[in-house]
Parts: C-alpha cells; structure tokens; sequence
C-alpha cells in the first residue's frame, strides 16, 4: 500500500512515527512535526490505513489493529529504520500501545497522547462513566448510519459533533471534508474491526510517556491512572489541566519541551 505522509527534519536523524486518531489524519501533527524536524529528529506523520486513496483496503478484517501495526513496521522498514520512536493520539494511541507492547525490539519508546493503556481501558469500562464516555462507539460501527453522519447536511452534522467535544471549528471542518472526499467507511472499518482479534494489551517495557487531559470526553481517569500498572519500564504521566482529547492540534506548545525531553532520554543507541 501507499501512504500519505508530511514529514520533517533530517533523514540521517532518529526516526519519530507520529499516529493519527479518528477522523484526523497526518495533519493533526503539523506543530509536532515542525518542533521534531527541528530538534534533529526524522519525523514522519502518515496518514493511516482508511486516510489514504493508496491504503483503502475493502473490508472490515484489513482494520484490525494487528494489520494497522504492520503497516508501521513496514513504513519504519520502507524509511531504513531498524527501530523507531512512535507517538500516538486517539486511535493512533490504541497502534502505539499495541506496538510497543508486542514488537518492544522495534520500538525505542512511546509517548501515548490521550490514549490509555488497552488492558486499562477494558478495566475502567468496568464502570459506569467510562462506559457512558464511549457509547458512541456502537453508532460508529453500524452499517451506513456511520456513513451518512458525514454527508448529513454536507458534512456539518459530523462537524457539530466533533467540536461538542472541544475540537476547534477549523479542524472539524478540515478532518470532515477530507474524509468526505475520501469517504469515511475505511476509518469507520477501525471501529467495526473491534471484537474480531484478541486484543493487544500486553505489558509495555519501552519508556512511556502518557499525556492526557483532565477535559478529556472520551477516556476518563480512571482509565489514565490505571495505565502506570501495565508498564514495566519508565513511565511518566503528564496531566493537562483543562486539556481537551485534541491534543495534537490545541494543546502541542504546552507539551512540547516534555515529549522533547522524553525521546531524547532514550535514544536509539541504549
């Protein structure tokens, strides 16, 4: 498959994947982007498996998360790179977690924005609230109804909803309509691929850094502080206060020093 991709910095530098969530797409890392390129890091945001006219496969089992690693493992193999820094937002994060904690050997560190830990997401949707914050989900993986989300009123349905949850105007507008122009059934085939492999929720030993904001609708606290007990290595939590879900594209200058910070701390040499 071909992929999409902005990328920074030089090409002899350590490389950073950067994973988009959902309905975003390398885009959402254009600040991210600039401020790795210019600390020296080979920095490469692809647009994912579903976000690329190249990478639409047909059906709902080329979306499982474990095609979606191998896309990134074939994308690091493509760039030269034996092992890489990966950094993952929403949907994204879900990638990044699943490969650090199955192919640690590839990867030399984490940082996890927004996105807690699978095994301590599935813990907290034990509760009530972290159930109620993701009943979206079943409308997402219905046939059509999904679909038609994105063309209700010419995208401005699908707009009101996101920004609800505290994404700006321009964004909205930016992540919808490249979605509509692309169609939206491979990024909702993420969500329908859910329940069809066992999941990816192995303890992680690479340095994590984990960034969530308390403003979060999607994953709460619980789910945030649970995320420490499935990693072995070193982890840090860093807490935004009156952080939105959108981190990459609101939030990047308040974290930028500390994912800096993060991923020189563990070069590819150690």
């Amino acid at each position: 498959m071909r992929f999409d991709a902005f990328t920074a910095g030089p090409a002899g530098g350590e490389l950073v994947l950067l994973l988009h969530g959902f309905p975003e797409n390398a885009s959402c890392w254009r600040d991210a982007l600039a401020t790795l390129g210019d600390a020296g890091f080979r920095a490469v945001a692809p647009s994912q498996r579903g976000y690329s006219a190249g990478a639409y496969p047909v059906g709902v089992d080329a979306y499982r998360v474990s095609e979606l690693c191998v896309d990134v493992l074939a994308m690091a193999s493509a760039l030269g790179a034996k092992r890489f820094h990966v950094i993952g937002h929403d949907w994204g994060g879900t990638v990044a977690w699943a490969l650090a904690g199955d192919h640690p050997d590839a990867v030399i560190s984490l940082c996890a924005v927004s996105t807690p830990h699978t095994a301590a997401l599935r813990e907290a949707l034990r509760g009530t609230r972290q159930r109620l914050q993701m009943a979206y989900i079943p409308i997402l993986r219905l046939p059509r109804v999904a679909e038609s989300l994105f063309e209700a009123g010419g995208g401005i349905t699908a707009e009101t909803l996101l920004m609800a949850t505290g994404l700006s105007k321009a964004h909205a507008h930016n992540d919808v309509a490249a979605l509509r122009k692309l169609g939206p059934t491979g990024a909702l085939n993420w969500y329908r691929a859910l329940g069809t492999e066992p999941a990816h929720a192995k303890p992680v030993e690479v340095p994590v850094l984990y960034i969530w904001g308390d403003r979060d609708p999607v994953f709460t606290r619980e789910a945030a502080e649970l995320t420490a007990e499935y990693c072995t290595g070193d982890y840090h939590l860093l807490e935004l206060e009156r952080g939105s879900h959108w981190i990459p594209e609101q939030h990047w200058d308040d974290v930028a020093d500390v994912v800096l910070e993060h991923l020189t701390a563990a070069p590819a040499g150690a």
